[in-house]
């Protein structure tokens, strides 16, 4: 990318932050697919699908108004709050696969913080609103205020920066949201023995491939900040 604000002649090198982000976030996607497809060729010794294995988490938990429901996509799982679904993908649902399992156990695992009112997770729903706001207008506040006088733009560029600063806070609170699930999930597939500990281990992986992509999304979301940050110290010196 390319400005004319203390960065030489129109010359941007703090995009190579972008791009390091973008990067890290290609890696851990590719790595939690290929983990994800590894060990969904594994079949369970239970013989449970990812719909039966999330009820049944759901029940011994005593959660019996979270509906299971199926939903198209590879890797679109989801526990919704608000009416209180648990959504399992095409490869999650129907499948009797130790990663089917473990995913629909994480998900699980939402649910279950959201019986307990998990503070993390209550604290993330609320920043949901005022992050997607604060997404929508801090890339218009920030670019109008490259096209602004010195004190008004930079004024608009920091204001900017605040409104995308609280999309960065929500990805940082969802890290202990989802390691938290993820060890929810693993303790219930150990204690239930509804997985070998050698199924124990794959589930794990796959996990562990699934968390680092919320850890890959939260760096990339920093290094965009501090981007920002720079850029605006630059517009500053203005």
């Amino acid at each position: 990318m390319f400005y004319g604000y203390g960065y030489g002649m129109f010359y941007d090198p703090t995009y190579i932050l972008v791009v390091i982000g973008a990067v890290i976030c290609l890696i851990a996607s590719a790595r939690v697919k290929s983990t994800f497809s590894k060990y969904s060729r594994y079949r369970s010794a239970c013989g449970l699908t990812g719909r039966q294995a999330a009820e049944e988490m759901l029940h011994r938990n005593g959660i019996y108004d979270v509906q299971v429901v199926h939903i198209s996509g590879q890797l679109t799982d989801h526990y919704d709050p608000r009416n209180k679904t648990l959504a399992l993908s095409d490869a999650v649902y129907g499948s009797t696969s130790v990663a089917a399992i473990g995913v629909a156990a994480h998900e699980c695992g939402h649910a279950i913080q959201h019986q307990k009112e998990y503070f993390p997770l209550s604290f993330r729903s609320t920043l949901v609103p005022v992050a997607n706001f604060g997404s929508a207008i801090c890339w218009p506040m920030i670019l109008l205020g490259f096209f602004m006088t010195s004190n008004t733009g930079y004024f608009l560029i920091m204001l900017g920066i605040i409104c995308f600063s609280l999309s960065v806070l929500f990805q940082i609170v969802t890290l202990p949201v989802e390691f938290n699930a993820s060890h929810r999930a693993l303790v219930f597939l150990r204690e239930s023995q509804m997985l070998d500990p050698a199924e124990l281990k794959y589930t794990k992986r796959v996990l562990s491939a699934a968390a680092l992509t919320y850890v890959a999304s939260a760096a990339a979301m920093i290094l965009q900040l501090l981007r920002l940050i720079l850029i605006s110290g630059g517009r500053r010196r203005e």
